[in-house]
């Protein structure tokens, strides 16, 4: 199987993680600031570049959507599990801080689900050439 966009991914990857690197140092912070968050903006850059300009296949370009699909929740676990070990460290501020930001998280989308109601879509009525086809046995 041959798997396309693994390349621009890793490019970009390393591109946001010597840029964030670089950013650690400069504000004299040991660790990583903001790398994977510039490498998504990179690959997200890239795969409009190449799109506009030709130079991504439709094979490729699926593959940078995958693997851009399974890149961010892995790091957002890593940087979620990160996080509750340094708020646990930190004391009861910081765990205050986080159940408050959840608390407004969650009120704000109910305010916003409740303020405006609209009417309900219409129906999607089934198209011929919508419905799925079923291959052979066989994969052929």
């Amino acid at each position: 199987m041959i798997i396309y966009g693994v390349a621009l991914l890793a490019v970009c990857t390393l591109a946001g993680v010597i840029v964030g690197d670089f950013l650690g140092v400069l504000l004299g912070v040991k660790s990583n600031v903001g790398g994977v968050g510039i490498a998504m903006i990179l690959l997200i850059c890239a795969r409009l570049y190449m799109h506009r300009n030709g130079g991504m296949s439709k094979e490729c370009e699926f593959g940078v959507g995958f693997w851009g699909a399974m890149y961010i929740p892995v790091v957002v676990a890593m940087a979620a599990q990160q996080n509750v070990v340094t708020a646990l460290h930190g004391g009861p501020v910081a765990l205050l801080a986080a159940v408050g930001a959840v608390l407004v998280c969650g009120l704000t989308i109910a305010l916003i689900s409740r303020s405006h109601r609209g009417e309900p879509l219409p129906a999607l009525e089934p198209s011929p050439e919508t419905q799925a086809q079923v291959a052979p046995a066989g994969g052929r």
